[in-house]
């Protein structure tokens, strides 16, 4: 390969920051961990989970550098087929939740760019909401029936402008109080008991929405092998380098709002948090502009890239974990023949209504929500529950590799030492399935029922389709 297709260190740390970071985990994180209280878990989440989770993904993707599947295809060459299936029907399952949480999304960001307010979507019956979030699903769902992916390169184009308004967000509101010094902001307090949360019940279920965030980072797996230089020292550099960015923007942009939120009134009741985790990140942006004497400008941009990103994503979540479960020779012989049917614009219709149904009864099952923020908020918790569990496919893989790794060379190690490995492995995999386990508590039986019921349902399924598919090829036979 020329020296010039090759990828610098520092290159793959933008490359890794500019997919995994956005503001929404920000903003998620000071609204669910008592304001800059967050900043203390941000530092040993990224220390202790999010470094050896990127050097793990690394070593692996460098062992398997000729696959192009991922973590099944991982799963597939360390220790078979069936799990590789299972590993591919948990990418897909999680996407489950994080579909019915997208059209949501999506009209929550055109309410905010129409009507410039929170209260107009909030005040909207649910049931008005859902339906029109069914909708929207349906339509999204026929686009992809139809072969057709127009959003793919604006889901690209949003989630880059997303992270650019991030960084916006941090430079303007620290530029504020010099170009604005009237502004009203709140006042912070730095002082260690202000700093170190509590370590209640709420925190420790609370603790899957900072795994969700920092979770994903094995979409950069097939780059370590396209590194210059020595991958076994550029790559560490590069996700160490990524490490320290992303905690720099979440530490000051956890500071930023605190300049704008006062935690007082963020969790002054249960209404009001859920108000905030609705509707923070665009009071955040309406702020902004009021301090620069713009009014709702920069609002409405943000506006815009949330729902062109959230749509975007809705279709593409849609079509792209489907067709990487039932593409893969390894997991086809696992599912019902019947969801093999492809339509003649090549779509997996059959796999495509089982979409439909699943994610379709979760958004019908929110019509019992009080209120459209309570929707969102009980959706931003279902996924921060749901899809980390696709994570532990990755240190599952990973602690395998490292029982046979004499088997797979690779030019790139986390760490020599089995031990060591086989520690952090074991770790990331624990925290993470512990965290899903704490995450689906809620003191709202019907928000807690959601969070237990559905990861039950989408695994009893998985474990169910195997059996489908086993009695179809001995009636076959």
């Amino acid at each position: 390969m020329d020296s010039e297709k090759k990828i610098k260190w520092y290159m793959l740390a933008f490359m890794c920051f500019s997919t995994l970071w956005g503001f929404g985990n920000v903003a998620n994180g000071y609204m669910y961990f008592n304001g800059t209280q967050v900043i203390f878990s941000w530092i040993w989440m990224f220390l202790l989970y999010f470094v050896p989770y990127a050097l793990m993904v690394g070593e692996l993707g460098s062992a398997f550098k000729d696959l192009g599947g991922g973590v099944t295809s991982w799963v597939q060459e360390t220790t078979g087929s069936k799990l590789a299936y299972y590993a591919g029907w948990t990418y897909w399952a999680c996407h489950v939740t994080y579909i019915a949480s997208k059209g949501s999304g999506g009209l929550k960001a055109l309410s905010w760019m129409i009507f410039q307010n929170a209260e107009t979507y909030d005040t909207f019956p649910t049931r008005y909401v859902q339906l029109a979030t069914l909708a929207v699903f349906l339509f999204f769902c026929w686009v992809a029936s139809r072969g057709l992916n127009p959003l793919k390169k604006l889901a690209t184009l949003a989630g880059s402008s997303m992270f650019v308004m991030s960084i916006l967000y941090i430079i303007l509101m620290f530029a504020a109080p010099a170009i604005n010094p009237g502004g009203g902001y709140v006042h912070l307090d730095f002082s260690l008991h202000k700093l170190i949360p509590t370590f209640d019940l709420t925190y420790f279920t609370n603790l899957s929405i900072l795994v969700f965030a920092v979770g994903g980072i094995e979409k950069i797996s097939p780059y370590v092998n396209k590194m210059e230089g020595d991958a076994s020292k550029e790559f560490p550099k590069s996700m160490i380098f990524a490490a320290v960015m992303v905690m720099v923007c979440a530490i000051f942009g956890t500071i930023a709002m605190g300049m704008m939120f006062d935690p007082k009134v963020v969790f002054a009741s249960a209404d009001s948090q859920t108000a905030y985790i609705a509707n923070g990140s665009y009071w955040a942006f309406e702020k902004l502009g009021q301090y620069y004497g713009i009014g709702n400008a920069l609002m409405m941009v943000y506006a815009a890239c949330n729902a062109i990103g959230q749509f975007s994503t809705l279709v593409v979540s849609i079509d792209a974990p489907l067709r990487m479960l039932l593409d893969d020779k390894n997991a086809r012989q696992y599912v019902p023949k019947q969801l093999l049917k492809q339509n003649k614009y090549g779509a997996y219709i059959n796999g495509i209504w089982m979409v439909v149904i699943l994610s379709g009864a979760i958004i019908l099952v929110q019509i019992a929500m009080p209120g459209a923020a309570g929707v969102l908020a009980q959706l931003n918790k279902l996924n921060s529950v749901c899809m980390p569990f696709r994570y532990l496919w990755v240190f599952f893989a990973y602690i395998m590799l490292r029982r046979k790794s004499e088997k797979f060379p690779r030019s790139y190690r986390f760490v020599k030492s089995q031990g060591t490995a086989a520690f952090f492995g074991w770790f990331c995999f624990i925290l993470t399935l512990a965290c899903c386990i704490m995450g689906m508590y809620s003191p709202d039986a019907k928000t807690m029922a959601l969070n237990v019921i559905t990861p039950v349902v989408l695994v009893a399924l998985g474990v169910i389709l195997p059996m489908i598919r086993k009695r179809q090829d001995q009636e076959a036979a």
